[in-house]
């Protein structure tokens, strides 16, 4: 086959004189065609290097003029030409990849969703990634393929060419990434059920670990190797085929040259990368075997089906794109080229692997409910160890053991109730404040209303000796600027509430200010309820008094 159609320069045809021609039934002036420099190929084209015109009908101009400009001309690098073979096909798999595309999107909604909360050691963007680079190889397949329909409409090889290679390249450095992710993703699914009953089984920091930090940046290191080597050209020769001699000179060495070769060479190491990713996975989080024999059979085994497709795959996305930076007549870069070899090999391993993972995501459920299902598992299989019988869900409803409003509703009152930031403080005041006034009103109302002597309770401090039950203290809010005191005042204020007879009968002493006069109550000491002697100065009680009697234990 080859690699274009030959176009020959042709001498203009005669006309009514020697400085007339006829191209497609319309004279024109042979001796300002001259002049310009204008060729006429057998193609249907006059060119001067410069301008490139379309002459044949029904493109034909209507005259030129003396400065050498045409009248009602159409450019050559037009989209003029039905659609050929090449197009058609990049229809049909432009389709195929559309519909793919929905396909990803239902997918990354089913697994990009959270059913329990995000966890530092594995990223919801993690499960993401593979459908993320997914949606960037359907979109980068769409636009080449239809780029491709002017490569066939352009008469005259231009910038369409470039469009469609361009974007092809992009689409096979996505498809890698898209397996490196699936592969890196199932063993990191492994990783976090191998340590979900236990989370302190493997360490972050341990080798292990670290292997599984720095290989995605080596892996990431490679591609954007094979990126940089292929995208930052001079695309320009790649258009030159419009002729053979064109072809030779320019778009062959360009397409081949060791840019691409080396690409190809990247592109290897990070299939490589993914093999390694996965032979690590399997050797810590799945169940080793002896023997290199059976190592193998394992390791077949515990890898997934759709694995064992994705992989070959990707090898062939690899070997077409070296095979391409070796012989331009199976290249992508070719306008004429072998239509077969580039669609198999160049479209059809991306289009499969983007459909087998659809069809995979489809099938697997979402891993947070699957982990959600192991632990139910797991705790029915620990309640029954344990002779545990759980009461249906159903229970609490019947009975009426349900907690009344959301618990939206709960934690905002809860949140009312305490407050936040620098207003606590002041937020537990009027709480003590309220609870205090609640309390006085409770045993004014109780003494009121029961005819009766008041129940009083026994004093911890002296078990022989009654007290009466009193009101919490009148509670004065601190004025001043110091925390610290204000911190002290509530304090106490708390601890009148918890134990209100606690300090009954004993000297109440209250600081007002720090290096300034003590407020002493008016109340007669009092001998302590136990055996201890007691430390007042105003009183000789504690000094010329007998030590108390213990009747019982309980007075202890």
């Amino acid at each position: 086959m080859p690699l274009i159609d030959a176009r020959d320069l042709l001498s203009f045809p005669g006309g009514d004189n020697s400085t007339d021609t006829v191209i497609g039934g319309v004279h024109f002036n042979l001796t300002t065609l001259n002049f310009w420099n204008y060729t006429y190929y057998s193609n249907g084209t006059l060119s001067n290097g410069s301008w490139c015109m379309l002459v044949d009908p029904p493109y034909t101009p209507t005259v030129i003029l003396t400065n050498g400009t045409f009248l009602n001309s159409t450019w050559c690098y037009l989209a003029t030409e039905p659609i050929g073979d090449r197009a058609s096909a990049g229809v049909g798999f432009a389709a195929a990849f559309a519909l793919c595309l929905i396909a990803v999107l239902v997918n990354l909604k089913k697994h990009g969703e959270l059913h329990l909360p995000a966890e530092k050691r594995f990223y919801p963007i993690g499960r993401r990634w593979q459908w993320y680079w997914a949606i960037f190889v359907c979109a980068t397949a769409l636009v080449g393929l239809f780029t491709g329909i002017d490569v066939d409409r352009y008469r005259v090889v231009e910038l369409p060419i470039v469009l469609n290679v361009f974007f092809w390249f992009l689409m096979q450095m996505g498809i890698m990434a898209v397996v490196w992710e699936a592969v890196r993703h199932w063993g990191s699914w492994m990783e976090r059920q191998f340590i979900d009953p236990n989370p302190f089984v493997l360490r972050d920091n341990d080798r292990r670990g670290m292997f599984e930090f720095w290989l995605p940046l080596f892996f990431y290191l490679w591609l954007w190797l094979n990126f940089f080597l292929i995208v930052p050209r001079n695309w320009g020769p790649i258009e030159l085929q419009r002729s053979p001699d064109q072809t030779i000179e320019n778009a062959i060495p360009t397409a081949t040259d060791g840019r691409f070769k080396a690409a190809t060479f990247c592109l290897f190491v990070c299939w490589l990368t993914i093999m390694v990713s996965l032979w690590h996975s399997i050797r810590h989080y799945e169940p080793r075997n002896r023997g290199w024999f059976n190592r193998a059979i394992g390791f077949l085994g515990y890898m997934p089906f759709r694995f064992a497709l994705l992989l070959p795959l990707a090898l062939a996305v690899v070997a077409y794109q070296g095979l391409a930076a070796w012989e331009f007549s199976l290249s992508p870069l070719n306008v004429k080229t072998n239509l077969v070899a580039m669609y198999l090999g160049g479209y059809t391993p991306s289009l499969l692997i983007i459909i087998i993972q659809c069809i995979a995501g489809f099938m697997r459920p979402n891993e947070d409910r699957e982990l959600i299902r192991q632990r139910r598992v797991r705790g029915q299989a620990i309640d029954q160890e344990l002779g545990l019988v759980r009461k249906p869900a159903w229970w609490r409803r019947v009975n009426g053991d349900i907690p009344s409003g959301s618990m939206r509703d709960r934690i905002m009152r809860n949140v009312r109730e305490v407050g936040g930031g620098r207003p606590t403080a002041r937020q537990i005041e009027r709480l003590a404040e309220r609870r205090a006034a609640e309390a006085e009103a409770e045993t004014t109302n109780r003494n009121s209303a029961i005819e009766m002597n008041e129940i009083r309770r026994t004093n911890s401090l002296a078990s022989s000796h009654r007290t009466t039950a009193n009101p919490p203290p009148p509670y004065s809010p601190y004025g001043g600027k110091s925390e610290q005191r204000k911190n002290e005042r509530t304090m106490q204020m708390a601890a009148s509430l918890l134990f209100p007879n606690a300090n009954a009968g004993t000297t109440t002493t209250i600081t007002a200010e720090r290096g300034r006069g003590l407020e002493t109550s008016n109340e007669q000491p009092r001998r302590p309820g136990t055996s201890e002697r007691s430390s007042s100065t105003s009183s000789d009680q504690s000094i010329n008094g007998p030590p108390q009697q213990v009747r019982s234990m309980l007075d202890i």
